[in-house]
């Protein structure tokens, strides 16, 4: 009995941990940030922005810690954004990139 509760204990804290990324992150936050920060600079939308790439593009900027150079490359007159804002961009980047078929309201 002790057994199978120590098990299932294991398998929880492994599933919730698997789950902890992409709970932190907030697409809605992400926009935000986006209409704060980088919308006057680029001079287009968000929208805009998360259509230069498709999904598995902004996955691999983002895992190569280069989703700050690639939004600067894009919008040259954008200041760099904080460490802590980028798992929110990339949610947004991510979840509205050019083969989400997914829209933004910005």
């Amino acid at each position: 009995m002790l057994k199978k509760l120590l098990k299932a204990t294991a398998v929880c804290l492994i599933a919730s941990s698997m789950f902890t990324i992409s709970a932190q992150a907030d697409a809605l936050k992400g926009q935000k940030i986006i209409i704060k920060k980088l919308k006057k600079d680029c001079g287009f939308t968000g929208a805009v922005l998360a259509k230069k790439h498709t999904q598995d593009e902004w996955k691999a900027k983002f895992e190569s810690k280069t989703l700050n150079d690639e939004i600067l490359e894009i919008c040259p007159k954008a200041k760099p954004l904080k460490n802590s804002y980028l798992p929110h961009v990339y949610d947004f980047l991510y979840n509205y990139a050019s083969d989400s078929g997914n829209v933004p309201s910005c």
